[in-house]
């Protein structure tokens, strides 16, 4: 890692029992959340949507940056559908990726220069970029 000036949040959580039957709790109790397998009908989550939803959340922020700095206004129903597959190929597991960003009233040129923006700023785009196939669409 590089240098590190400043962390802005650290984020804590205890986790128990793993994906298929077990736990997450955070340090400050904001989150406390049970996991069940992908597409089961038992209580829970799994961590594909908890990764569905911490990317688009994050990439909105990243959005609403990038229209700060091109002075570009952001709809207020602005909104992505996130899309995170667990995939398994010659016995690995991988995962695959897409956001569905939606920005109705913006000229189709701008929203995808706040698209592309935010993907080279996210945390979470960073983060997977050249380890998941992603798509990113505007609609």
């Amino acid at each position: 890692m590089g240098n590190i000036n400043n962390v802005i949040y650290t984020a804590k959580t205890h986790t128990s029992g793993g994906r298929l039957n077990g736990t997450a709790r955070s340090s400050d109790g904001r989150l406390d959340i049970r996991f069940s397998a992908p597409g089961s009908t038992d209580v829970g989550t799994n961590p594909e949507q908890l990764f569905a939803a911490g990317w688009s959340a994050c990439f909105q922020g990243a959005m609403g940056l990038a229209a700060k700095r091109l002075k570009v206004t952001i709809p207020s129903d602005t909104t992505i559908d996130a899309e995170v597959d667990l995939c398994l190929a010659e016995g690995a597991y991988f995962l695959r990726a897409r956001l569905n960003v939606g920005l109705p009233g913006l000229e189709s040129d701008v929203a995808q220069t706040l698209v592309d923006a935010a993907h080279e700023t996210c945390p979470y785009s960073k983060a997977i970029r050249g380890n998941v196939d992603v798509v990113i669409s505007v609609i």
